[in-house]
């Protein structure tokens, strides 16, 4: 290219998805393209979307239609979950050029080339697999993020759970995972970065390992097997002073595990156990596989074996048949369990799934009063979490300014705390007394 190109991307969805898009970023910039914001003229717009929901599927088409009104002669591209889920009829209205799907996403330079070499061709290029049969893990990385002290790194993908009401093992696949020495290669180039912190994500994350032949998994020694031998190995690399799990099954939380756990200094006490529902009659229809008594018993594990752990969790308002007992239940068990944090969606009607087809499905009126109800509660219980640290010491990695003055940054728990200084404190891990003032946690 004699001028170079201008690429605009747009994120949707989890951060397995900003990790892929950020390394498709970095894809485009060793092939000579400038990045740019995506309201802004560009030559190729990609959209990497999300269909975990029909909100998402509509966002995810909101954006490919802005990117053709934006320019109607760049390249659109639509990669990803929604793409995966449903094909060509992606295509169906004319605004996509370009389809990718997962497991593709490394292709987009190439097919880029091709379009721009063929341009004029009413013909769209698409790239999607079966992922129904695939077993590789897909090589993506990345050298930078957006932010200057946290990185995701992406270790896991596809999911063999297959819950009632979860479109994601279509869109994503049977699980898959990455080489342990890949990710510590890749953790070792953010370190020498400047990165402190690792947040170790995947769709479902608790299989890490699962799918390696028995001989490759024996090979691991000594840092051990699975997600807690990866764990144990990242740990060693110099430079990475903390490292986060992203979201995980309950049933991963044994004694055996927390004991790797807490081998690791630089582990950080933030569990994220997914619920869905507080209710055992729900929880069976969901497909998910522990009882309410169950989870609740991980819950006191960490507890026991950790100070204060943070634990965070998600939950779905209004799946088909629930009752006003079972989200009596629900409330009930949350009020127990008592979570720093609390992610609630109503539930979202996905086709193929199992829940589509269950009867008693609720309006959209009662799954959002439900879902307010418990979003009131999670307020609650996130502003009581977080003063039970007022007045004690703590340790905040420092991310950006805020306000004039101020640094901002997170405790190990994911607390958000406040700091007296300027830029130069940024990436510094400072230690002093939390102290909460008009709401703000500010550290003394």
């Amino acid at each position: 290219m004699d001028k170079k190109r201008r690429a605009a991307f747009h994120n949707l969805g989890c951060k397995v998805n900003s990790y892929e898009t950020e390394a498709m970023q970095q894809l485009l910039l060793e092939n000579g393209y400038e990045l740019v914001p995506f309201e802004e003229p560009a030559d190729v717009y990609i959209v990497n979307t999300c269909t975990v929901t029909n909100i998402a599927d509509r966002k995810s088409r909101q954006m490919l239609h802005r990117a053709r009104k934006q320019n109607p002669g760049a390249a659109v591209v639509a990669a990803g979950c929604y793409v995966q889920a449903r094909g060509r009829e992606a295509l169906a209205d004319g605004t996509v050029d370009i389809l990718i799907g997962n497991n593709q996403k490394a292709r987009l330079p190439k097919l880029l080339e091709e379009w721009f070499a063929e341009h004029g061709s009413t013909l769209p290029l698409t790239a999607l697999t079966d992922l129904v049969h695939e077993r590789t893990y897909e090589s993506l990385g990345i050298l930078k993020t957006g932010s200057h002290t946290r990185a995701f790194l992406k270790v896991q993908d596809g999911c063999d759970q297959f819950c009632s009401y979860c479109i994601i093992p279509y869109a994503r696949g049977r699980i898959r995972s990455r080489r342990p020495e890949e990710a510590e290669a890749e953790v070792r180039r953010l370190a020498a970065a400047g990165y402190k912190e690792i947040v170790l994500t995947g769709i479902h994350l608790s299989s890490y390992g699962l799918d390696f032949p028995e001989e490759k998994r024996t090979a691991e020694a000594p840092f051990g097997r699975g997600l807690a031998g990866l764990l144990t190995r990242l740990s060693q690399i110099e430079g990475i002073e903390r490292i986060r799990l992203g979201s995980l099954e309950p049933r991963i939380i044994t004694k055996e595990f927390i004991e790797t756990l807490k081998g690791s200094a630089k582990l950080c006490p933030h569990f994220h156990l997914s619920l869905q529902s507080g209710s055992d009659s729900v929880l069976k229809r969901m497909n998910r596989r522990y009882t309410t008594e169950e989870y609740l018993n991980k819950c006191r594990l960490l507890r026991e074996s950790f100070e204060k752990p943070a634990i965070t969790t998600d939950v779905i308002a209004g799946f088909p048949g629930e009752t006003e007992e079972e989200f009596a239940q629900t409330l009930t068990f949350v009020k127990n369990a008592q979570f720093y944090e609390m992610h609630v969606f109503p539930y979202s009607r996905r086709r193929k799934t199992a829940a589509d087809a269950m009867p008693g499905q609720l309006s959209e009126a009662e799954k959002k009063a439900r879902a307010h109800a418990l979003l009131t509660l999670a307020d609650e219980m996130s502003e009581a979490y977080r003063q039970s640290f007022a007045g004690q010491e703590a340790s905040v990695l420092l991310e950006e300014p805020e306000g004039e003055g101020y640094m901002a940054g997170y405790t190990r728990e994911y607390i958000r705390v406040k700091c007296a200084g300027g830029l130069e404190m940024a990436g510094k891990e400072v230690y002093g007394k939390i102290t909460c003032r008009n709401g703000n946690y500010i550290l003394e």
